[in-house]
């Protein structure tokens, strides 16, 4: 019985072996019924997924482009921004440097007029000793010495000047 259940099987084999032209046809059938169907099923729900893939690719290649442009306009705003803050710097810098030069100056000054106060004010106790030694020498009795007569002492001061 075995022996029959695999003849059988065979047999089958064997007969679709010899009509090579029916299975053909079948086959073709298959794949026209199929395209058939795809390309009914495409113009009832009216949409192709290649001109959707098409779509979807221009829409973000569109993406990229804007996102391009936009970096590119921000890196040169920011470009900008940093040159400003750049040529601000500068300007500070510059500003600090006067002010640094403009306040040595200050100093060498006051230290000069310092220095000419100090001078001052040891011209000025010098005038005060004097004065006070000359003050002293007048409390003394005075001596005795004739004195010119006032004639005398404005033809000699005259004369003075005459020479010299």
């Amino acid at each position: 019985m075995l022996d029959l259940a695999a003849d059988t099987r065979s047999n089958s084999l064997l007969r679709l072996g010899a009509q090579p032209i029916a299975l053909t046809a079948a086959a073709l059938f298959l794949l026209i019924a199929g395209a058939t169907s795809i390309a009914i099923w495409r113009a009832y729900t009216g949409a192709a997924p290649e001109t959707d893939r098409v779509v979807v690719a221009r829409q973000l290649q569109a993406r990229t482009a804007q996102a391009s442009e936009q970096l590119v306009e921000k890196t040169r705003g920011l470009e900008a921004t940093q040159q400003e803050s750049i040529d601000q710097l500068q300007v500070v810098q510059d500003q600090l440097q006067t002010m640094k030069r403009l306040m040595a100056a200050q100093q060498a000054d006051t230290k000069r007029l310092s220095e000419q106060v100090a001078s001052l004010n040891e011209s000025i106790e010098g005038l005060r000793q004097s004065f006070a030694s000359a003050r002293a020498t007048e409390a003394e009795p005075p001596s005795v010495t004739r004195r010119k007569p006032a004639r005398h002492r404005v033809q000699a001061s005259a004369r003075k000047r005459s020479r010299g």
